[in-house]
């Protein structure tokens, strides 16, 4: 039997207010907890990598520890106002893994 996934994700609102937030199961991508647990992520597309309405900033700490963006997601936030080329990604793309526990992030400006 798999083991849960269990982890926390530490997050600065467009507000500037930190939270912890806890995945639940069903929950496979950072985009999915941050929409559920009301961030103020659109997820326009669905995950889909098509709209950039998951744009987040990951800290510094964590940059180097998260799998590299692909074309596709370095073409769609390279457009975005808010774009940092180190730290921005699109939630919809990083999937959930035990390792990511006290991951921090900040919700990207709104376009």
């Amino acid at each position: 039997m798999a083991e849960k996934l269990h982890i926390t994700i530490n997050v600065t609102n467009r507000q500037g207010e930190e939270s912890a937030i806890e995945n639940r199961p069903g929950q496979d991508n950072l985009m999915q907890l941050l929409y559920d647990a009301d961030q103020d992520i659109e997820a326009v597309c669905g995950g889909c990598a098509s709209c950039a309405t998951c744009h987040v900033l990951v800290s510094d700490d964590w940059v180097q520890r998260l799998p590299e963006r692909d074309d596709i997601e370095s073409m769609l936030l390279q457009y975005q106002e808010h774009f940092d080329p180190e730290k921005s990604r699109l939630s919809c793309q990083i999937k959930l893994t035990q390792d990511m526990g006290g991951l921090s992030l900040r919700i990207a400006p709104e376009e």
